[in-house]
């Protein structure tokens, strides 16, 4: 992570355990340009009252890094965001695919919680003018540890999911949509901030069912961030390839 986006989040005020107070505003507008990576920048409308509405540090994290480090991979490939939110992610990108080329790229921004649906869709709209043709971005709704909707092609050549952890409880059916939704040529991103005990247990849980693999240049305040491959892991159980 740079300084320059350190300081950008720090900025945006993001808390540690992002629960509202009572002085939040309900909805503002958000701009990120990922310290000039994004130009135009990514314009994004917030809902403070919605769990998924929410800036989370790992989206802006995962965000940066797929800027920095992936786009002449991610260009011309199908990807779906688990856990969209507000589409923070996948929106950057999708800016950023504007001068990469003109393979078309699709991208799928899901959430499990109806009202945020309207939210993504809005955000789609403030940011399409600054899209490359080639560029489609699309909103599902997807419940974790349902069947998945035909509408919603699988299996993508790119999945990502940051902070998708936030509630323990969802994290079995979370695994449960990675397992249904990866194929054998699937890269996930995965990022989250660490909150509690249980999420390096998560990740050790994960690692029995893919391989799992730590981009250790990238922690930072908590934060952590994985590439993860379909395929049991063959290392010892409860490893990652980093010793976790």
């Amino acid at each position: 992570m740079t300084s320059d986006l350190a300081e950008e989040l720090s900025l945006l005020s993001i808390s540690e355990d992002l629960v509202p107070s009572t002085g939040e505003t309900p909805s503002q507008e958000v701009i990120l340009a990922f310290d000039g990576l994004l130009c135009p920048p990514l314009v994004l409308q917030t809902n403070e009252t919605e769990c998924g509405g929410k800036l989370w540090p790992a989206g802006i994290v995962l965000a940066e890094y797929l800027l920095r480090n992936k786009m002449d991979e991610i260009v011309g490939k199908k990807i779906i965001e688990l856990g969209a939110g507000s589409g923070l992610v996948g929106l950057a990108l999708a800016i950023g695919l504007k001068s990469t080329g003109v393979r078309t790229t699709t991208i799928h921004l899901t959430d499990g919680h109806p009202p945020l649906l309207s939210l993504l869709q809005h955000n789609i709209d403030l940011n399409t003018p600054n899209l490359g043709n080639s560029t489609t971005v699309l909103p599902y709704l997807l419940s974790w540890g349902h069947p998945i909707s035909p509408t919603i092609p699988s299996p993508p050549d790119i999945l990502l999911a940051a902070d998708c952890s936030y509630l323990e409880s969802n994290v079995p059916l979370l695994t449960a949509t990675m397992e249904a939704l990866m194929g054998n040529d699937t890269v996930c991103y995965f990022c989250y901030k660490k909150r509690r005990r249980a999420d390096k247990d998560m990740i050790r849980k994960l690692s029995k069912l893919f391989e799992v693999d730590e981009i250790k240049e990238w922690q930072k305040d908590g934060v952590f961030l994985y590439e993860i491959n379909k395929g049991k892991s063959i290392l010892g159980a409860g490893q990652t390839r980093n010793g976790l």
